[in-house]
């Protein structure tokens, strides 16, 4: 298989897996929740802080500035 069709099935399953995520994600009640220091993009250096469904790994939110405080003292 030469490299540009390679390229095309992988970025076709990826979309695939991306949707059935974002399904999943979706139905998720999103009832467990905990404060995570994620990449902020794929290709950065830059991490953000976010509150995050520990079932479906959805961002669920952003930590006010006391729960923050919270998370850098006992992280």
């Amino acid at each position: 298989m030469g490299k540009a069709r390679k390229i095309t099935s992988l970025l076709g399953e990826k979309q695939k897996i991306e949707k059935e995520i974002a399904k999943l994600q979706k139905e998720c009640r999103h009832s467990a929740k905990s404060i995570k220091s994620l990449q902020e993009n794929v290709d950065s250096t830059t991490f953000i802080i976010r509150w995050v469904c520990d079932n479906c790994k959805y961002v669920v939110g952003i930590p006010n500035p006391e729960e923050l405080n919270k998370y850098l003292n006992n992280g």
